[in-house]
């Protein structure tokens, strides 16, 4: 009896030291998977980034971090799950566990989710960088900073805006500092009594001051638009070869002066909002 116990303790002994060995050598595969994967996630990285960093797509580099943690976290997951489904843990509670819990922190996160991938919208799109002036849902600036949360813009009178990404990224977004060329689209009036030859004149005028201006493109016209209440218009359409806001105002006081000087010295008079009474006489 006494050798029957004492066969079956040692049994019992061999199997724990089986089964502990069978556990520490599990865990060591898990842990050089684990190694494995995540020397993979920082392979993909390293090349991701510099992909990303020779072109266009730069500043989105700084996405590629966060993404790696993310895959770095899914493969601790399931490398744990597998582990513990092995050893006859159930699976279906945990992840059940997860699925709350991830549903709980996206319902509190999801306005940061929401920035979060409008930033990546914005910069995977090349709608503005750094040191761009733009227009958005109402607002005018210089770019200042973009990050994971929102742009901050700097305003003409020198305020910054902060604009939520997830807003930018839905809205219409004018970027002036794309524009190529910047338009002067101006309306010259002129008095109803100016006659013929002056009325042509004026035309040629304004022709010859954006021939000559050299910050002008060639594709320019003049033209009489229309008869308006009080004046005779005579539109100027051209475009400036700079896109740089304060040269572009420049510019454009440049022809504004010229055309008045000229104008002045031809005797054709501007028109200003007048109006006529005619009183008839009673018989």
């Amino acid at each position: 009896m006494i050798n029957e116990i004492y066969d079956f303790s040692d049994k019992v002994e061999k199997l724990l030291t089986a089964l502990k060995i069978k556990f520490i050598f599990e865990l060591i595969i898990v842990f050089i998977i684990g190694v494995v994967c995540f020397k993979l996630i920082d392979m993909f990285d390293t090349h991701l980034k510099a992909k990303l960093s020779s072109g266009k797509n730069s500043p989105l580099t700084r996405f590629v971090p966060i993404l790696s943690n993310i895959f770095k976290g899914l493969a601790v997951f399931f490398l744990l799950a597998s582990f513990l489904q092995s050893h006859g843990y159930s699976m279906s509670s945990l992840i059940a566990g997860f699925g709350i819990t991830g549903l709980a922190v996206g319902f509190a996160a999801q306005k940061t989710i929401a920035n979060v991938f409008g930033t990546l919208g914005i910069l995977s799109d090349h709608s503005y960088q750094l040191g761009d002036y733009i227009s958005v849902n109402g607002h005018e600036g210089t770019v200042e900073e973009i990050n994971m949360r929102s742009t901050k813009i700097r305003s003409m009178d020198n305020s910054v805006i902060i604009l939520p990404n997830d807003i930018v990224s839905g809205t219409i977004i004018k970027n002036i500092s794309a524009m190529k060329r910047r338009r002067i689209f101006e309306t010259f009036g002129v008095t109803y009594d100016t006659n013929d030859e002056k009325l042509k004149r004026a035309v040629s005028i304004l022709e010859e001051i954006l021939a000559s201006n050299s910050d002008i493109h060639k594709d320019f016209i003049v033209y009489v638009e229309t008869l308006s209440a009080s004046s005779i218009d005579i539109k100027v359409s051209a475009y400036t070869k700079t896109n740089v806001y304060a040269k572009y105002l420049k510019i454009k006081e440049n022809v504004i002066l010229d055309a008045v000087r000229r104008f002045r010295e031809e005797g054709i008079d501007f028109a200003f909002p007048s109006t006529t009474v005619y009183i008839a006489k009673g018989e």
